[in-house]
């Protein structure tokens, strides 16, 4: 707790971890765009959201190599987490959905699993991290650092927040995915084809997915068992935020992001992901509460 004396006797180091943890909140908000999209259209909870994520990420890592620069590598793996996407919704995902959310929870929960075990294989467990090239802007004297990449995450987030928003109210197939989520079988009656609703949904919770890895391996780093953090980020944003509620999805991120840095510089970076499950607890007892609260009014 030492560090707490440093964070007030140095008021500008709160300046350097609250400009920090929103950005970097931002990338978390953009993995729970996908939670959010697939759990409210299709009322799955995606286990696997992290290792989307660390596919994602490996992909950039791995078109790095070959000599892709790292930025024009996100769009590549975004649109080859789609296909993925896509394709674990024709082999695993239509078989449960409209199931028990339990059923669904146990399905994605194996699918995470075997696809950590594949990277480990494939990749090895060895951390990997890539460079940017993306400058790092220094204020007041050095005391106040940014890294180019966070500011490239947030910029991306809003991009993609602002993109969702505009496909599902003004296309065609972003409207079909409203109704479905709304009332999947009265869109069924006005002819709404919801098996590929569903496909759609999940292969562009992918794209998000595979995007933000590829901001992770530049941020942070990469390694196979890396996805259950980004799972837990996810879910908690999109229960502080609410089922679509895109802009609540950003605020909630960043307001992540800040909690998780200064815990990290209070508490020491080792007590970071305990921070996080801490978190978790408290929030879903939280949320647990106001919702039996609500209940009794209304009774």
């Amino acid at each position: 707790m030492s560090n707490l004396s440093v964070l007030i006797d140095a008021p500008i180091l709160l300046v350097q971890l609250v400009a920090s943890g929103i950005l970097v909140g931002a990338i978390f908000a953009l993995v729970a765009y996908g939670m959010a999209l697939v759990w409210g259209v299709m009322n799955i909870i995606n286990i696997a959201q992290g290792e989307f994520v660390m596919l994602g990420g490996y992909i950039v890592f791995y078109l790095a190599g070959a000599g892709v620069q790292p930025l024009f590598g996100i769009p590549i793996a975004a649109a080859a987490m789609f296909v993925f996407g896509f394709a674990v919704y024709r082999a695993v995902i239509c078989r449960i959905v409209g199931r028990d959310m339990f059923v669904s929870i146990l399905a994605t929960f194996g699918i995470s699993i075997l696809l950590q075990q594949l990277a480990n294989q494939l990749f090895s467990a060895d951390i990997r991290t890539l460079p940017s090239g993306l400058p790092t802007f220094s204020f007041d004297n050095g005391l106040v650092t940014i890294a180019g990449i966070k500011i490239v995450g947030f910029v991306a987030a809003l991009v993609v927040g602002v993109a969702l928003f505009v496909f599902l109210r003004y296309t065609r197939i972003g409207r079909a995915i409203r109704a479905t989520a709304q009332n999947a079988r009265a869109a069924r009656v006005l002819g709404v084809d919801t098996d590929r609703v569903y496909a759609t949904t999940f292969a562009l919770n992918g794209a998000i997915c595979g995007a933000a890895g590829g901001l992770v391996a530049m941020t942070w780093f990469i390694q196979p068992y890396l996805g259950l953090t980004y799972t837990l980020r996810s879910f908690m944003i999109v229960i502080a935020a609410g089922l679509g509620n895109l802009p609540g999805v950003i605020v909630a991120g960043s307001a992540l992001g800040v909690l998780e840095e200064a815990a990290g510089f209070v508490l020491g970076a080792e007590y970071q992901t305990a921070f996080v499950f801490l978190l978790l607890i408290v929030l879903l007892i939280g949320r647990n509460a106001l919702l039996a609260r609500q209940r009794k009014y209304l009774r």
